[in-house]
C-alpha cells in the first residue's frame, strides 16, 4: 500500500511522470505496474513510495527473454489517485493532458524523460562542435501537444513536434528540443539528489557541463 502522506511530493510527481510513460494501469481498477530496463530505478521508486514489493522480470510481447524489470503495485487508493491525475488504462495511444501541480511539473517532466525520453550527443559534421538534443516520445498526439505547450511556457524555450508512422500504422510523436533549450530544461529537472534514472542523470550532467553552457541564463546546478 502507498501511503501518500509519507511520500515526498517531488518524488510522487516524478513517479507519476514515470507511470505516464513506462507504466500501466490494469483494467481491474487495482493493479498498476512500472517496467524498466534498469532495476535500480525501480528500487529507487520503491524507497520513494515506502513499499516493499518484489521486482519481477518480464519479456517483450514479441520475445521470450525476461530481461525487463517490472514493479507491480496493488492499491485501490493509489490507483484512484492516478485516475484523478488523468491517467487511464490502455493509455499508450489515448493519453490526455494531466493534472500536474505547477510547482512539481519539473519533477513530472524528469519522470517523463526517464521513461520515454532521450538525451543525445553528437558531433556536428562541418565544425566538429558537440551538439545535444532532448527528445520525448509518445503515441498520443493530445498528450504531446499539451506537453510541448506546457514545457515551452514553463521553460521559455521552443521545441518541435514530429509525427512518424510506424509499421503497425499507429503514429509516433516526438518533441525535440535543441542544445540550448535542452540545457535549460535539464538544469531545472535534474537537480542534486533528485530521484532519477542514473544513466540519464549522468547524461544530463554531461550536457550541462558541455561548452557553450548557460552562463547568460544563471547558475547551473550539477548533481
Amino acid at each position: 500500500m502507498v501511503d501518500l502522506s509519507l511520500v515526498k511530493p517531488q518524488d510522487l510527481w516524478y513517479v507519476v511522470g514515470l507511470i505516464a510513460t513506462d507504466g500501466n494501469l490494469s483494467i481491474d481498477g487495482r493493479h498498476l505496474s512500472i517496467t524498466s530496463k534498469d532495476e535500480d530505478l525501480l528500487e529507487g521508486v520503491k524507497r520513494a513510495l515506502h513499499i516493499n514489493n518484489k521486482i519481477g522480470k518480464k519479456a517483450r510481447s514479441s520475445g521470450k527473454e525476461k530481461k525487463y524489470s517490472v514493479l507491480q503495485i496493488s492499491d485501490v487508493k493509489f490507483y484512484h489517485f492516478l485516475q484523478k491525475v488523468g491517467l487511464e488504462k490502455r493509455k499508450s495511444l489515448t493519453l490526455k493532458p494531466l493534472n500536474i501541480p505547477s510547482e512539481y511539473f519539473t519533477d513530472f517532466i524528469r519522470g517523463v524523460i526517464d521513461g520515454d525520453g532521450n538525451i543525445s550527443m553528437w558531433k556536428h559534421k562541418t565544425n566538429n562542435n558537440i551538439q545535444w538534443s532532448l527528445r520525448i516520445f509518445s503515441g498520443s498526439q493530445k498528450f504531446m501537444i499539451w506537453l510541448k505547450s506546457k514545457m515551452e511556457n514553463l521553460f521559455r524555450v521552443q521545441g518541435k513536434l514530429y509525427k512518424y508512422q510506424k509499421l503497425n500504422f499507429n503514429y509516433l510523436y516526438t518533441i525535440k528540443f535543441g542544445k540550448f533549450a535542452a540545457k535549460i530544461i535539464l538544469n531545472k529537472c535534474y537537480y542534486t539528489d533528485c530521484l532519477a534514472l542514473a544513466r540519464k542523470n549522468s547524461k544530463a550532467i554531461s550536457c550541462l557541463k558541455s561548452v557553450d553552457g548557460l552562463s547568460k541564463y544563471g547558475n547551473v546546478v550539477l548533481t
